[in-house]
């Protein structure tokens, strides 16, 4: 028994450290790409748009298409010299924020882009009425209406970047997914693997609750 805590104090909670630093700065950084890129397919949306533009709308959706049909492994391993060329290296965790963050980006992208989409083309009219610019509407009608939305957008959106920075422990990054693998599984230590299962759980139980709150709270 006082193995098994030693190895905890030791393995799981460091590697909790750094799965945690993992994900809040991948969702940081996505978050603002994933924003600034659903707001200008919004704008360019050659449909429904403020400031219809096919061109710019299709080669993003394409670029956003493209990277989010990548498994999350595939694009970390294939962007190894690129993220190389960003942080200085490929390995740990500092390395594992680039991949999460390109491959969150477009997620998130997409589903802002709803999100803004949803909102009553009444309130727009409105405040196109009164001569609001394509910034104001965008900035003080669309985005504060969407809030909720968005709130629940990024909830899912970390969720799903603690399970690929799991993953990404497979290949170097450290974090929670690293000491399962190695430490558990490869050692056929049941208490380490079994432990870093339960702090996921625990983890996605806490986000899930916080951003429900958070959502009840703004909506």
């Amino acid at each position: 028994m006082s193995e098994g805590v030693e190895y905890i104090n030791k393995l799981v909670i460091p590697a909790l450290g750094e799965t945690l630093y993992m994900v809040s700065m991948s969702i940081i950084f996505s978050t603002l790409i994933g924003a600034i890129i659903s707001m200008i397919m919004v704008v360019t949306n050659p449909t429904v748009g403020l400031k219809p533009n096919r061109k710019i709308y299709m080669l993003l959706d394409t670029i956003v298409n493209i990277i989010r049909s990548f498994p999350f492994l595939i694009l970390l391993v294939s962007i190894i010299p690129f993220t190389r060329f960003v942080v200085g290296t490929s390995i740990g965790t500092n390395a594992a924020i680039v991949p999460l963050t390109i491959t969150a980006s477009p997620f998130l992208a997409r589903l802002f882009e709803s999100s803004l989409l949803s909102i009553n083309s009444a309130v727009i009219e409105a405040a196109q009425s009164f001569g609001a610019t394509t910034l104001q509407i965008l900035f003080k009608v669309m985005m504060v209406e969407a809030v909720p939305l968005l709130v629940s957008n990024i909830t899912m959106s970390v969720i799903s970047l603690l399970g690929a920075s799991a993953a990404a422990g497979a290949v170097g990054a450290g974090g929670l997914g690293s000491v399962a693998l190695t430490y558990g599984y490869q050692n056929f230590n049941d208490t380490i693997m079994y432990s870093t299962v339960v702090v996921l759980i625990v983890i996605v139980q806490l986000i899930q609750y916080l951003g429900t709150k958070i959502y009840n709270h703004v909506k």
